[in-house]
Parts: structure tokens; sequence; C-alpha cells
């Protein structure tokens, strides 16, 4: 018999929106194109155009030693060429945002590799080679995982983001790293707040019904936790089985 993975519990429209992304057979839909460029200019880690800065030569030229394991894994395309390390952070809204930090290191384990995320209440970090790092900030930048008033790169001064929205349907951002201009949501600095050269447009926000409608998050005025009985089964079963164990590992 096949193994049919089983990505999260939940009958709600907000668990299968988790399920969704993090199921990588399942193509996520693609709500608008940002161009290469303009994702390396608001990362910031190097200038538009530049060649991908190496921590090492490139593994073809490393002349290591025959390895099985090398035979078995193949290296993605950032370790094949020895470029270095960097990373993106994304924060999400508590307002009915399409993903949220945990959300975002599940969709990722499933569907990328070689890669270290970290997740916080509020932010969520991935680190991986430079150009595997890109690929991964434009998918999730690109698909139905990020509203752009909702969801945002914030390398540095988190903080602020769950306050209530301002009037213009944005998360607060002390940095002021994006606005609305023309309906578009555009950004004028890079992840950590520096000025980058030209705004870089990020597509329209999601209206408040699509976003409840695209949400991974549970609240009361949408679909309450306590509302979907297999999640509440499956926390209680996980919480139980970890606390007991400690004191009856025959359990």
């Amino acid at each position: 018999m096949a193994y049919i993975p089983q990505y999260g519990p939940g009958t709600s429209h907000v668990a299968e929106n988790r399920r969704r992304q993090m199921n990588p057979t399942y193509n996520l839909e693609k709500v608008r194109d940002i161009t290469d460029e303009d994702i390396v200019m608001v990362l910031g880690h190097r200038a538009p155009g530049s060649a991908y800065p190496t921590a090492h030569p490139p593994l073809a030229e490393q002349q290591e030693p025959d390895c099985p394991m090398r035979k078995l894994v193949k290296p993605t395309d950032g370790a094949k060429a020895g470029d270095r390390v960097r990373y993106v952070q994304f924060a999400d809204s508590m307002f009915n945002a399409p993903s949220q930090p945990y959300q975002r290191t599940y969709a990722e384990m499933y569907r990328f590799r070689a890669i270290d995320p970290g997740t916080l209440s509020g932010r969520q970090v991935v680190e991986a080679r430079e150009r595997d790092m890109e690929e991964i900030a434009k998918f999730q930048l690109e698909t139905e995982m990020t509203c752009p008033a909702l969801g945002g790169l914030r390398g540095a001064t988190v903080h602020g983001h769950s306050l209530r929205l301002p009037e213009d349907g944005l998360m607060f951002d002390m940095l002021d790293r994006c606005r609305v201009e023309d309906g578009n949501v555009i950004m004028h600095k890079d992840q950590v707040g520096r000025p980058i050269d030209k705004k870089v447009i990020l597509g329209k926000p999601m209206s408040a019904e699509e976003a409840a409608k695209r949400t991974t998050i549970y609240r009361v005025d949408n679909v309450a936790f306590r509302d979907d009985p297999e999640v509440i089964e499956w926390v209680h079963r996980v919480f139980d089985n970890r606390t007991c164990y400690g004191f009856k590992p025959e359990n």
C-alpha cells in the first residue's frame, strides 16, 4: 500500500490552506510576478547583476575524496557553485495573513532542500546558499503564501507588526519599507531598511474577504481554533504524549 503523507489535521478551509502550502506536489497559485532583479534588490545582499560571492570553490573543482553520500545526495545549485550562505526573513500580520512563521517553516522544509529555517513568534528566517535562498524568497513572494500588505520582508526591526493595521491596510512597519501607490504595494527600502535605487512593485493587497479565505491563521472572527475538532484532538494528543513520556516511558 502506498503511503499517503498527512500534512496536518483539520476539516476547515484554514486547515486545508495549511496542507496545500506544505504539500510539495501541490502547485500553489502564482498571484503576481516579481523580476529576479527586483528580488535581489529588496533582499539587499548583493548588487543586482553582480556575480554570486563564493565561500569555497565549486564542488567540481575541489577533488574531494570518494564518498557514497556525495553520490546519494545531489547538491543544490548554490552548493554546487560554492555560494556563500545568506538569509531572507518574513514577518506576517496576525490579521488573516496567508501564512505565518511556523507555517512558512513547515512549507519550506517540505518544498526545499539544504535550508536552515528559524521560527520565532512574529518572524521566520531561512538561511541557504544565496541563489537557492533567492529562489525560496521569490516563490513565497509570488504565490498565494504572501499578501504584500499582510506579509513581507523584514530582515531587521520586525516589532509592531501585530498591532492594528493602519488606514492603508499595510502591516505596521517602524522602518517604513512598504507603501501603497496607485493601488499597489511598493517597496522602496530593502529588507533591513536601506533605501534602494528604484521602487519595487510587490502587487495589489488582498481584499479582507480574500485574505480570510486564504489564511492559515485561526481567528475567532473567521475560523476559531476550537471550531475545528480534529485540530483540537491532535493538539491534545501531542501535548499529552509529550507530557507523559518523561514520566512513563512505556506510554
